[in-house]
This record gives structure tokens, sequence and C-alpha cells, in this order.
């Protein structure tokens, strides 16, 4: 069965793992497709600043520059808006259908965003979540 969704899944594209890893018994680098490298490139593109990639300085989606700012409406706007024009340049393989943030009830200074995403050539839908933090993860036993 895994043979035929690989074989079904081949015209979304195959790439390097993320993070890179190496098969232990090939010792070769891992690589993923079909909806797998779709996922990880939507984590690639969320966790990359613009300028970081100096053969490709406009990729990316500089959520570090809402670091440490109050929740607002106008914060959740405007982070919804950079994640989706994000991923309308960078990843041309999905359509989004939402961007939903939420904040984390059990962790402060914690937003969940949840992607809700087709893949149009496979007729599937997806759900990813990335999580974001505002606030560095400094004194966590509160001492």
């Amino acid at each position: 069965m895994q043979q035929a969704e690989k074989k079904d899944c081949h015209f979304l594209g195959r790439g390097l793992s993320f993070p890179p890893a190496f098969d232990k018994r090939t010792k070769d680098l891992r690589m993923v497709e079909g909806p797998a490298d779709i996922r990880q490139s939507l984590e690639i593109i969320l966790s990359t600043r613009q300028r970081e990639r100096p053969l490709a300085p406009a990729f990316g989606c500089n959520l570090d520059q809402l670091l440490f700012e109050p929740i607002t409406l106008s914060f959740i706007t405007k982070l919804q808006n950079l994640v989706e024009d994000a991923l309308l340049l960078y990843e041309p393989r999905i359509e989004v259908k939402g961007v939903n943030i939420e904040p984390d009830s059990n962790n402060e200074g914690l937003l969940l965003i949840n992607v809700d995403y087709k893949i149009p050539s496979a007729n599937s839908r997806f759900n990813f979540v990335y999580p974001f933090y505002l606030e560095e993860g400094t004194d966590l036993d509160g001492q």
C-alpha cells in the first residue's frame, strides 16, 4: 500500500527532509515526498526570515518582527496576513483555505497558527499547526 501511495504522490515533488537527517541503514540523506514534503515546506517558509537566504532574499515570512507584541485584534490580523502572503508566494502546490490564530491556554506567550489548506492536484485537505512563541523561554521554573 505504501508503494502505491508513493507513486500517486510523486507529482507533488520530492526533497530533502527538514531538518536534514541521514538514513541509518544507507547513510544517505533522507528524502520526503508528496504531502510530507509540502508540510515540511510550510514549516520552512514560516520559520525563515526574509534576507536570511542570500540567493533568495525575499523568501520567508518574517514572523520574528512580531515578537514581544501585545496580542490585539490588529496584531492577529497582521500575523494572519503575513502567513497567508508568504504561503501564497512560496508554496504554489497548495490552496490556503484559512489561517486561524489562537493563544495556547497552557502556555502564556504561545500562539498556535492553524493553516487549513488543500492540495488541489491530489484533491486532499490538510491542517498544519505552527507554534509561534511571542516571548523568550527564560525563567521557566518560576524561580
